[in-house]
């Protein structure tokens, strides 16, 4: 079977208990964590930082983080998460003044690059950075809130997508965040995603197991469709 990631976002999850309920989500079936980084400024919230990803790293969550940077400007955070555990550290072009520099520093720090577009940045900032990226990431919601409803226009930037890594014969990661839940998983995927945010989609649960399961068949469904 073709390969899908899960990523929970642990923005839905319970602040209180956040080592616990994360640990809780891998422990189920996920593949790896989101970690949203919101300024108050670039997108209209706040939330965490390096001590906090750092504190996840000290509480022995192994698998790798995809920490989103919804900042502006980003290349002062970017060595900070990096020491902090990060794994994967995405960030926004219209956040950084200069895109090849920050993609660099993000992997001169050990960290794989990823560049997220929000519903209505342009794809071609990819003619200039595809080779240099691990991760695109497609936001289907605008950015700085969770529990939104997902943006069916993202149907058409994810197939847009799927062709450029295809035609390029690139196995960067194709990751979609925002309204991800149960019920259209499934032609999420079909459209070309493999990396799928979830927050409110599963957290909102008590069984985190029995959800991911469910999902984890929908997600065969959209891959028998592909071969057929």
């Amino acid at each position: 079977m073709k390969k899908f990631f899960l990523a929970p976002s642990i923005l839905s999850a319970d602040f209180a208990r956040l080592g616990e309920d994360t640990q809780k989500v891998i422990d189920a079936g996920s593949d790896l964590i989101h970690f949203d980084v919101m300024d108050n400024h670039y997108v209209p919230n706040l939330t965490m930082g390096p001590m906090i990803l750092e504190s996840l790293r000290k509480y022995n969550i192994t698998v790798p983080i995809d920490v989103h940077l919804m900042v502006k400007p980003v290349d002062d955070l970017i060595p900070q998460f990096a020491k902090a555990g990060a794994t994967f550290i995405t960030f926004h072009p219209e956040a950084s003044f200069h895109i090849e520099r920050t993609l660099n520093l993000i992997k001169e720090h050990g960290c794989k690059a990823g560049l997220a577009f929000n519903p209505a940045t342009p794809l071609n900032f990819l003619d200039y950075t595809l080779e240099k990226l691990d991760l695109i990431l497609l936001m289907s919601v605008s950015p700085g809130f969770g529990n939104q409803s997902f943006l069916p226009s993202t149907f058409n930037k994810l197939r847009a997508v799927r062709k450029i890594i295809d035609a390029n014969c690139s196995d960067v990661l194709l990751e979609v965040d925002g309204g991800v839940k149960l019920d259209n998983i499934a032609e999420i995927a079909f459209a070309g995603a493999n990396v799928f945010v979830i927050g409110s989609g599963l957290f909102k649960y008590t069984n985190y197991e029995l959800i991911i399961k469910k999902i984890r068949n929908e997600l065969q469904h959209a891959y028998s469709r592909s071969i057929h």
